[in-house]
């Protein structure tokens, strides 16, 4: 893919784009496992605190949470550091800064599908485990969490695609992105439709490769499936 010659550097920007993906994917899960097993806790602090975490997160613009993070961020490690008497210039990478917020977003909306698969459970295996002498976190991980996982994936894999676009909105405070470069090309260029269209196909092809991911893990995930393609 040459590209009038910037056909690597949208092939850099697409690498960057996977990685953040990725990454945000991994810290938002376990910030929606976290998350869903707050709100159903019994302990209502933790159940005002998640509430207070989904409702206010999914209440704003991702690019909003991406700014504030990148600009604000730097503002409080300054403050901390100033404590200590650090008083050279602190700045968060664009990086850093977009696996934050879209972490944090994706942990928010993934919440609610964790939430909604753990009380799909049937109550009677916690009480079976239990009556057996397992723990509740033995019973959660060995056998409500891998009904969780088959239950969650289809939702888990359509905020996924979401997340996927999302890192998009991250080139805004210069991280190298793939929308990013597609941007320099077409400033170097003067090809706005020739850059800009090779960009969506390759969020295209990043989003249909998801989607048979997901397909292949949901049928890995479902004992049903398995024995029906046998």
């Amino acid at each position: 893919m040459d590209l009038l010659g910037f056909g690597d550097l949208l092939l850099s920007g697409t690498w960057v784009t996977v990685k953040l993906a990725l990454t945000s994917l991994a810290f938002g899960l376990v910030f929606g496992l976290l998350g869903a097993a707050a709100k159903l806790s019994g302990f209502w602090p933790l159940r005002a605190l998640a509430t207070l975490y989904t409702t206010f997160i999914r209440g704003i613009p991702e690019l909003l949470l991406v700014l504030t993070i990148y600009f604000g961020g730097s503002m409080v490690l300054m403050a901390i550091a100033e404590q200590f008497g650090y008083t050279d210039y602190i700045e968060i990478s664009a990086f850093a800064a977009g696996v934050a917020a879209l972490s944090i977003a994706f942990g928010a909306y993934s919440t609610e599908v964790f939430r909604g698969a753990i009380q799909a459970i049937p109550k009677g295996q916690w009480e079976s485990a239990q009556a057996l002498g397992m723990t509740r976190g033995k019973t959660f991980f060995r056998i409500i969490l891998p009904q969780v996982w088959r239950l969650a994936l289809p939702g888990l894999g359509n905020l996924f695609q979401v997340l996927l676009k999302d890192t998009a909105l991250v080139s805004v405070v210069g991280l190298n992105d793939l929308m990013r470069q597609a941007y320099v090309a077409t400033g170097s260029t003067k090809q706005p439709f020739t850059f800009y269209m090779a960009a969506a196909i390759i969020y295209l092809g990043l989003t249909v490769l998801s989607t048979a991911m997901t397909t292949w893990m949901e049928r890995r995930a479902d004992p049903a499936a398995r024995r029906a393609a046998a």
